[in-house]
């Protein structure tokens, strides 16, 4: 009897895997037997991370990207197909959280937060989506959202929750436009993760309504992010793709 809950033999990329909640998810995928890539432009930090993968026994290998660069990731992702074929499994977790207040805000910002929170899914999906289709054996695509997607969380997020927002609408097209190819597209919304990017955030600390409200479950960690990708990227989960799931440890009945 084969085993529709492992990833063993199976390839998953995970951008923004170099710390904090993509490097949970790396981890845990690779627990579950994937050979995870682990795709960041901090090349120290995927060295790291791929090392500690494999000096327990995982199968880890590096992709360097820039994310906020097309011609980078069009070339890292003709790279990675290269060396290990089509991939089975895409999680597109990278993305930035500054915060500036609306009224404040700078166009320049805004491009920056949606070309990293956006435009790289969007291009990461058309370029390893190709190699999906073409490779005929379906596949998964999990994207990374937040809950905030629902409703704000604090003041400054305006070009984040617009990021995201667009993220949710591409998980929606892609997921329909990829269906026939037996490739399954789901979209993850974490709350709030204790992340060395969430405490390093630039611009004014967290205000708002929502600010001083705890999860009564407490803050996740980022394998509690983890193990809902896991669970999307299953071969089990073949018949459940544009869904949504939220890890908020309770946010939302507060």
């Amino acid at each position: 009897m084969t085993n529709d809950t492992s990833l063993a033999g199976r390839t998953a990329i995970v951008t923004g895997a170099a710390s904090g909640i993509g490097a949970g998810i790396a981890e845990v995928l690779a627990e579950a037997g994937a050979t995870v890539i682990i795709a960041d432009r901090d090349a120290a930090g995927v060295r790291r991370e791929t090392e500690r993968l494999v000096d327990v026994g995982y199968k880890a290998n590096a992709m360097i990207v820039d994310l906020a660069d097309e011609a980078s990731i069009v070339l890292a992702c003709a790279d990675m197909i290269a060396r290990h074929g089509a991939p089975w499994l895409l999680v597109n977790n990278a993305g930035v959280h500054d915060r500036e207040p609306l009224l404040e805000a700078t166009a320049a910002e805004w491009d920056r937060i949606n070309a990293i929170n956006a435009r790289a899914p969007f291009l990461m999906i058309r370029e390893l989506g190709r190699a999906m289709v073409a490779g005929g054996q379906g596949g998964r695509i999990v994207n990374v959202a937040s809950n905030c997607v629902w409703a704000p969380m604090v003041v400054g997020l305006t070009s984040y929750a617009a990021s995201k927002g667009a993220m949710l609408a591409l998980s929606q097209t892609a997921a329909f436009e990829l269906v026939e190819h037996r490739i399954t597209v789901n979209t993850v919304l974490p709350g709030g993760v204790a992340t060395p990017g969430a405490r390093q955030a630039s611009g004014p600390a967290p205000a708002g309504p929502a600010s001083s409200r705890r999860p009564p479950l407490g803050m996740c960690e980022p394998r509690d992010i983890a193990a809902a990708v896991r669970f999307f990227a299953t071969p089990a989960t073949r018949y459940i793709t544009n869904q949504v799931i939220a890890v908020d440890a309770g946010f939302s009945l507060t």
